[in-house]
């Protein structure tokens, strides 16, 4: 495993991270594929033994049996020192007021019980999963530094947002002097590079590391098209964000050169996602202790760049979906 700081920040994190989205308890019609605890723990033991330290998850996932899950895994089988945790607040964990966005209440509230469920003292990484267009920004900034001064929360992330408001944000801090962002998690892969236009090069610009999410396009990139998935059947979200008229003609590409250098199509994908100097660690999703290996070994594969031309060639500007 190979390990690179956080943006310009002294974190120090593993080249793959390890989104937690699919352990937890099943919600149904949303998480109808998430996996239980017993399910999970190979999988997180496989992942430290091959040198992963940062895990991802956030408090809505599943209802918040994600983080429970995790925190409980990472507790028995790590030492809390070596690991980075991250976490997110902004969607609702409950009905009524106060229960979603980026307010003082809310996310001082939500910090708490994250860190309940986690079962630690503290966050390495507290990220914003939206942007709130209701709460102002200096709100927002002056709770996270609140928590980092009481030592709840050691750095500060943001998720999916267009790159004005994340510019915005950034700005503020610098104008208050407080914390600023270390990481962006973006949606970025093969069969969605619209963030190549501004928040990428923006990332790069001001020292933010990018940890994008689905780099491998909700597994579309590592198999058959017209093969499916438990997840792939019930996720709305993968006919929203592909299309097979525009999309599968990359996919056969990554299928090609994983053919011609005899590795799987996972390693393909994930060597270009992490061939992007603003790349700091994708995360993935892993249902099988498989995924998790080519993950790892993806690390050490360095595409050529016809191989980099070949695999975007064929892509076609389409709208950017958080």
């Amino acid at each position: 495993m190979e390990y690179t700081r956080l943006g310009r920040s002294g974190l120090e994190v593993s080249r793959v991270c390890l989104g937690c989205m699919n352990f937890g308890d099943e919600t149904p019609g949303i998480h109808d594929w998430s996996l239980g605890e017993t399910e999970t723990r190979p999988l997180i033991e496989r992942a430290l033994e091959l040198g992963i330290n940062f895990f991802d998850t956030a408090n809505a996932y599943s209802q918040g049996t994600s983080e429970e899950i995790t925190g409980r895994l990472l507790g028995e089988m790590a030492d809390r020192d070596e690991v980075v945790i991250a976490t997110k607040v902004y969607f609702p964990m409950r009905r009524g007021r106060n229960a979603m966005g980026l307010s003082r209440k809310a996310i001082l509230t939500e910090l708490d019980h994250s860190l309940r469920r986690l079962g630690t003292d503290y966050i390495d990484l507290y990220q914003i999963h939206r942007f709130d267009e209701n709460t102002p920004v200096e709100e927002t900034m002056r709770a996270f530094e609140d928590a980092i001064a009481a030592g709840k929360v050691r750095y500060i992330g943001a998720s999916s947002m267009w790159a004005w408001q994340f510019s915005k944000m950034q700005y503020v801090a610098e104008l208050n002097r407080f914390p600023k962002f270390v990481s962006m998690q973006n949606q970025y892969s093969l069969l969605q590079r619209e963030e190549e236009r501004e928040m990428l090069p923006l990332c790069s610009d001001q020292g933010v590391g990018a940890i994008p999410y689905s780099p491998m396009a909700r597994g579309l990139l590592t198999r058959d098209w017209d093969e499916s998935t438990p997840r792939h059947e019930v996720d709305p979200l993968t006919g929203r964000r592909f299309d097979r008229s525009r999309d599968e003609v990359i996919a056969q590409e990554v299928a090609a050169i994983a053919a011609e250098r005899e590795i799987p199509r996972a390693q393909v994908a994930l060597a270009w996602v992490m061939h992007n100097p603003v790349v700091a660690a994708p995360i993935i999703g892993a249902s099988k202790t498989a995924h998790i290996e080519d993950a790892v070994a993806a690390v050490e594969i360095t595409l050529s760049d016809a191989e980099v031309e070949r695999l975007q060639a064929h892509y076609t500007p389409r709208a950017n979906l958080f």
